[in-house]
């Protein structure tokens, strides 16, 4: 079994107004010295045995379904998990 950690995250050329509305709030609470904030995405999955190539196929579920690719930028870390 393999546990899939994937993150998105905007690309730095794309404006994140998430982002600024946060760094304007810690701003608003007094949280000095916050240069830039910048939301993303996180999401773990669970693939099981069956599947061959995982590399691959996580980058193409990445790809195709979990990151608008024009705009986010991807990576992902697997980890093999051994069942008890």
């Amino acid at each position: 079994m393999y546990k899939v950690k994937v993150y998105v995250t905007l690309r730095e050329s794309v404006l994140d107004p998430q982002g600024t509305a946060v760094k304007n709030a810690l701003a608003t609470h007094r949280y000095e010295g916050i240069q830039d904030v910048r939301i993303g995405k996180y999401m773990e999955l669970t693939l099981d045995e069956s599947v061959q190539d995982v590399d691959s196929t996580v980058k193409e579920m990445c790809e195709r379904l979990l990151a608008n690719t024009v705009i986010e930028d991807y990576r992902y870390e697997v980890e093999e998990v051994v069942a008890q």
